[in-house]
C-alpha cells in the first residue's frame, strides 16, 4: 500500500493519455517479436507503469472510466460478432456447459473454503460465486484466429451468460442472508423477475428503435453514436436492477447483431475504436490493479495458491465433462477452458462486496487479485495455442470445401451519380464472398470529356472507394471515356474478367421510356454474365425478409448456383429470413446449394409454378421486405412468354417496394448442381430446348390451370 501513498511520476491527464497511447502503439510491435499474446502484454504493461510497479502513471478517474467502458465494449463486441444461427444450433449444449461451469466452481469453492481455508458456509458461498464468474477476456484471440463459429466457442459464450447470471444470483442471496440473518426468497425472486422483464424490454424495444433510426438517419457517424447509446443504456439499466453492466452490453450486442453486418462500414468503425482504444485501456487498467509485491507474503501466497488451484480446476473440469458429453477433441476442450478461465470484473465485484461487509479479510482480497493476475495471463495463452491448432484442424477437416470456397468473384459496379453510389456498394459488399478471392471494381463511363463530366466521374468513383474503404475492403476505380456507355461497360467486363454486374434500377423519365432503360436492355443482350439490378429505399441492414420468385426451369441456367449463393450471402449478412417461391422441382436444388455451402441461414420455401403465383405475391410484399425476381434473357432456357409483361407488372405493382432483379449467367458451361436429398447426385436431366419452352409457355396462356 506504500506505493499507493506515493505520488505517481505522471499525474497530468493529457500526459497520462499520451503514455497510454504510446503503450497501445509500441506494445504490439514488441510483443510480436517476443511471441507474446497482446492481451498479456497490455496487462503486464499496466503492472509496470501502475502504482504497484514503477508508479509512473497515476491511477486516476480516466482508468476507472475507460477501463469500465473497455470491459463493456469487449462484451458488446463478443455479442455482436456471434453467429446467431450457429449459436441457436449449440444452445442446448451451451446450457448444459453453463450449468456445469456454474455448479462445479460453486461446489468446489464451498468445500475448499470450509475444509481447507476454515471459512464459514456463508463466506464460502460468496467465494464460490467468485470462482463461478468469469469474463470472455480471451475472446478477441478466438475472433482474430477465425474460430468464432466453432461449437466450442459458442458453447463457452452460452456458458458465460449462465455462469455470470448464476453467480450474481448467489451473490444477491448471500448478501441478503448476511444482512437480514435469513434467506430472503422474495428478494431473489424479485431479482429474477426484474431480470426477465428487463430482458424482454431490451428484446422488444431495441430492434424497433434501431430499424427506425437506421432508416431515418443513414449517416454512419450518427449510427455509430446511436449504437453506443444503446449499449451503455443497456449496461446502465442492468446495473439499476442489481445486475452487472457486462450483461447489458452483451445482450445489446446479441440484439443489434443482425443490424450491424460484418462487411459494413459501421462494423469496421465499431471494431476499430474498440481495438484501438477502449479494450487496450481496459487491459492496462486491469494490470494497474495487480500488486505483484504480495508474492513476498508467505501466508497470502499459500492462500492464493489454494484459490488459484480451485479457480483453474473448477473451470477445467466442466470443459472436460462437456468434451466427453459432446464428443469433442482436446483442442476444443482447451478452447472452452481458455475462454472461461479468466476472472476479472465480476470476480472483483463479488470479493469487493464481501470485503466491505467484513466477510473477507485482506488476505482473501489480495489472493483474489493474484488469482485475477494469473488467470488473465494464462487464459489468452491457452486460448491462443489451442485456437490456432483448432483452426488448422477445421480447415483440414473441410477438405475439398476449402478448394470449393476459393472460387473467384469479380464484381463490377457501374456508377453514374455520387448520391446513389452508397446503396449499390452496400449491396455489393453484403453479397461479398468471404470464403474466396473477391475483387470489386467501380466503373464510371462518360461520353463527354469536358471538365464537369470528369468532375462527376471523379466524385462518383471516390464515393464508391470511400464506402468500400470504410468497410476495410479495397475497391479499384475505373474511369473510362467511350462514345457508347454500354460498350464501355462491356469492355470493362472483358478486361477484368467480371463475374457479376450490379446496377442501380433505371428511373423512367418519359411515358414511352422502358422499365429497365435502353442502356440496361442493351447490356443484357450483350453479355451472358450475371446482372443484378437493384433499388432499395431502406438501408439493407433493416430488411426483415427477402422474398425470391423463381421461374420454372431456372435450374437449367449456368448461373443457377451463383445467384443462390449471392442471395444466401446477403441473407447471412443482413440476418433476415429468405423465402424462395419456386416450383417443387427447384426446391431440392436450392437446398442442395445451401446445404453444401453451409451458409446457416433461415430459409423457407413456398410452391410457385407460374405467373398467377407472382401476381399473388404482389399483395404480400411489405415495406421492409426485399422482393427479388429471377429473370431470364430472351432465347434462354428459362425464358417464358409471360416475362415480356414482367417490366410493366413490376412498375405497376412494386413501384414503392424494395426490388431486385437478377439475370443469371447464361449460355456458358452447364452447371453442376447438388441436391439436398442426394448431395452426390448431379443428374438433373437434359435441359429442354428454348423452342419447346416458348411453345409450352404459349400453351399455358391459352389453357390456364384451374
Amino acid at each position: 500500500m506504500e506505493a499507493m501513498a506515493q505520488e505517481a511520476l505522471v499525474t497530468q491527464p493529457v500526459q497520462i493519455f499520451l503514455i497510454v497511447l504510446a503503450i497501445i502503439l509500441f506494445a504490439p510491435i514488441l510483443l510480436n517479436k517476443l511471441k507474446i499474446p497482446h492481451i498479456i502484454g497490455m496487462i503486464v504493461a499496466g503492472v509496470v507503469v501502475g502504482p504497484y510497479g514503477f508508479n509512473i502513471l497515476d491511477n486516476d478517474s480516466s482508468f476507472a472510466i475507460f477501463g469500465q467502458v473497455g470491459l463493456l465494449y469487449l462484451m458488446f463486441l463478443a455479442g455482436l460478432e456471434i453467429d446467431m444461427y450457429h449459436l441457436r444450433l449449440n444452445l442446448k449444449r451451451g446450457l448444459v456447459f453453463g450449468l456445469l461451469t456454474l455448479v462445479v466452481p460453486l461446489a468446489l469453492g464451498v468445500l475448499t473454503s470450509v475444509y481447507i481455508l476454515g471459512l464459514d458456509i456463508l463466506t464460502s458461498m460468496l467465494l464460490g460465486a467468485m470462482y463461478a464468474s468469469h469474463t470472455l477476456l480471451s475472446y478477441p484471440v478466438a475472433a482474430r484466429l477465425g474460430i468464432t463459429k466453432a461449437p466450442a466457442v459458442l458453447i463457452a459464450i452460452v456458458g458465460t451468460i449462465i455462469a455470470v447470471v448464476g453467480a450474481l444470483l448467489v451473490l444477491g442471496a448471500t448478501v441478503s442472508v448476511a444482512r437480514e440473518g435469513y434467506f430472503n426468497v422474495g428478494e431473489i425472486l424479485l431479482l429474477a423477475l426484474r431480470l426477465g422483464l428487463w430482458t424482454a424490454a431490451i428484446l422488444y424495444a431495441y430492434p424497433r428503435v434501431t430499424r427506425y433510426f437506421f432508416k431515418k438517419y443513414p449517416d454512419k457517424v450518427l449510427q455509430y453514436v446511436f449504437v453506443l447509446v444503446l449499449v451503455f443504456l443497456a449496461a446502465t439499466s442492468a446495473q439499476a436492477i442489481g445486475l452487472e453492466g457486462v450483461l447489458g452490453a452483451f445482450l445489446a450486442g446479441l440484439v443489434l447483431n443482425r443490424y450491424v453486418p460484418v462487411a459494413s462500414p459501421l462494423m469496421s468503425s465499431i471494431e476499430f475504436v474498440g481495438n484501438a482504444l477502449f479494450i487496450p485501456y481496459f487491459l492496462i487498467s486491469v494490470g494497474m490493479m495487480i500488486n505483484v509485491r504480495l508474492l513476498a507474503d508467505a501466508d497470502t501466497l499459500g492462500v492464493a495458491a489454494i484459490m488459484l488451484a480451485v479457480a483453474l480446476s473448477s473451470k477445467w473440469l466442466p470443459a472436460y465433462i462437456a468434451q466427453k458429453i459432446n464428443g469433442f477433441d482436446v483442442l476444443s476442450r482447451n478452447v472452452m477452458f481458455g475462454l472461461t478461465a479468466a476472472h476479472t470484473a465480476v470476480a472483483l465485484a463479488v470479493v469487493a462486496v464481501g470485503y466491505k461487509m467484513g466477510m473477507f479479510d485482506e488476505r482473501i482480497l489480495n489472493s483474489t487479485v493474484m488469482v485475477i493476475l494469473v488467470t488473465c495471463a494464462l487464459a489468452p495463452i491457452i486460448t491462443s495455442s489451442s485456437a490456432a491448432k483448432l483452426k488448422v484442424k477445421m480447415m483440414a477437416d473441410e477438405g475439398d470445401e476449402v478448394i470449393r470456397h476459393t472460387r473467384v468473384n469479380n464484381t463490377l459496379i457501374p456508377v453514374a451519380n455520387p448520391v446513389t453510389v452508397g446503396a449499390l456498394v452496400e449491396i455489393a459488399l453484403l453479397m461479398r464472398n468471404d470464403r474466396g478471392r473477391h475483387s470489386f471494381y467501380a466503373l464510371h463511363v462518360r461520353n463527354d470529356n469536358s471538365a464537369p463530366a470528369k468532375a462527376v466521374s471523379g466524385n462518383s468513383l471516390e464515393a464508391a472507394r470511400g464506402m468500400a474503404a470504410a468497410a476495410d475492403i479495397k475497391m479499384e476505380t475505373l474511369d473510362r471515356y467511350d462514345i457508347n456507355i454500354v460498350t464501355g461497360i462491356l469492355n470493362a467486363i472483358e478486361e477484368r474478367d467480371i463475374t457479376e454486374v450490379i446496377l442501380g434500377m433505371h428511373r423512367r423519365t418519359t411515358v414511352i421510356d422502358s422499365f429497365f432503360g435502353n442502356k440496361v436492355e442493351q447490356l443484357l443482350r450483350s453479355t451472358n454474365k450475371m446482372v443484378i439490378i437493384t433499388r432499395c429505399f431502406i438501408p439493407a441492414n433493416t430488411i426483415t425478409r427477402i422474398l425470391v420468385w423463381v421461374p420454372a426451369d431456372a435450374q437449367y441456367e449456368t448461373g443457377f448456383s451463383r445467384w443462390v449463393r449471392a442471395l444466401a450471402r446477403l441473407t447471412r449478412q443482413v440476418g433476415c429470413r429468405i423465402i424462395f417461391c419456386c416450383p417443387d422441382t427447384i426446391q431440392p436444388l436450392v437446398r442442395g446449394v445451401l446445404y453444401t455451402e453451409n451458409y446457416g441461414i433461415r430459409c423457407e420455401f413456398r410452391p410457385a409454378d407460374g405467373w398467377d403465383d407472382l401476381v399473388m405475391l404482389s399483395g404480400e410484399v411489405l415495406d421492409d421486405d426485399l422482393f427479388v425476381v429471377i429473370g431470364a434473357r430472351a432465347q434462354s432456357v428459362s425464358y417464358q412468354a409471360e416475362m415480356t409483361e414482367l417490366p410493366a407488372f413490376l412498375q405497376s405493382n412494386f413501384a414503392r417496394n424494395n426490388l431486385m432483379m437478377i439475370f443469371p449467367e447464361q449460355f456458358g458451361e452447364a452447371p453442376v448442381l447438388t441436391s439436398f436429398t442426394d448431395p452426390l447426385s448431379s443428374d438433373i436431366g437434359v435441359a429442354p430446348s428454348p423452342l419447346w419452352m416458348r411453345a409450352r409457355a404459349r400453351l399455358r396462356r391459352l389453357f390456364p390451370r384451374k
